[in-house]
């Protein structure tokens, strides 16, 4: 982590790009790593109601000194030439747009979930491959914007001003293939979360569920889907908390199941639930979320459980590396002790 603080002096301020409420926390928690520098200023996409949430969420908490939330923007800053620039999405074609039309002093990459890995993948893979996204149908122009971007970030890479910052279990060896590229990999334990108090209320219910994308995305039968959360809402009360993406129709379903009660989440999963008792477990199909939250639960006693996805759930267009990736976060042990 040293490293990271170097850098951090020596660029004494940052402008961050937030889409996504954890895009948002893991700002948050690279600030506290002291990554960043003196100030960061946190913008983040407007529209968004998730995002809402979770900004009147961090405003409850002690946020790191030199932190400020500057609101919804309709789009990314451009970064100041020397300035760190600091984003969750660097598939997003705007993201990109942006940085091949400036020069900012670093790039600091925080989480956004799965995609994190393949970006990861692509920055240790062959030099012209596109910063595209592992399912995206691309045109000709994205495609050359993807390139373009791809070059960019690689050259910053070598050149020390690249820096990713997660949560998520990265295999040694693409680890040791990432920096061998120059950039700097800084793997955290949501060491700021950890530190504020519990959210209070909390679920009372002794099973937590965690909606999934997997369904709406068709990765996966509904009715498969549906018919195990009906299994597990026979065993005692169970609290579902929403993925932000799942279809407003199949949460009716949901809680139209004996048992199950569909909470209005909006925040990251890892704020909510930070303050569940002894007692408790949550259960969850394979997600970025596990990982987090067994960091967070360990100390409370609380067990996070990945729930292997049965073969015949994968719909047709589950690509078999998807599948590989997700299953990686439903065996990866913390190793948290704490």
């Amino acid at each position: 982590m040293e490293e990271g603080r170097d850098h951090a002096r020596e660029q004494p301020s940052a402008v961050a790009w937030a889409e996504s409420p954890l895009q948002l926390l893991c700002v948050v928690e690279a600030c506290h790593a002291g990554l960043l520098g003196a100030h960061v200023r946190v913008m983040s996409r407007a529209g968004s109601r998730p995002l809402a949430a979770t900004r009147r969420e961090l405003s409850r908490l002690t946020l790191p000194a030199g932190l400020e939330q500057a609101g919804p923007a309709p789009g990314p800053p451009k970064p100041r030439r020397g300035v760190t620039w600091v984003i969750g999405d660097a598939f997003s074609g705007r993201v990109q747009a942006r940085w091949l039309a400036a020069l900012p002093g670093r790039i600091v990459v925080v989480d956004d979930g799965l995609a994190t890995i393949r970006l990861l993948e692509l920055l240790a893979g062959p030099p012209g491959r596109p910063l595209l996204r592992a399912r995206a149908a691309a045109g000709p122009l994205r495609s050359v914007l993807g390139v373009a971007a791809g070059l960019r970030l690689r050259a910053a890479a070598r050149s020390g001003r690249l820096t990713v910052f997660t949560a998520l279990p990265v295999p040694d060896d693409l680890g040791r293939a990432v920096r061998g590229r120059g950039a700097e990999l800084v793997v955290h334990d949501f060491a700021w979360l950890r530190a504020q108090p519990p959210r209070r209320p909390r679920p009372q219910e002794p099973t937590v569920v965690l909606g999934t994308s997997l369904v709406r995305n068709g990765l996966i039968h509904r009715d498969r889907y549906l018919a195990w959360l009906a299994g597990v809402g026979t065993a005692g009360p169970v609290a579902y908390f929403p993925h932000r993406r799942e279809d407003p129709g199949d949460l009716e379903r949901v809680g139209a199941q004996p048992g199950v009660t569909v909470y209005d989440a909006g925040i990251p999963a890892e704020m909510t639930l930070r303050g569940l008792d002894p007692g408790q477990r949550v259960l969850s199909l394979p997600s970025t979320a596990v990982t987090s939250l067994r960091v967070l639960l360990a100390s409370r006693g609380v067990t996070v459980e990945a729930v292997d996805v049965p073969d015949e759930w994968w719909t047709a267009q589950a690509a078999p590396s998807l599948r590989s990736h997700l299953s990686m976060f439903a065996h990866h042990d913390t190793g948290v002790t704490r």
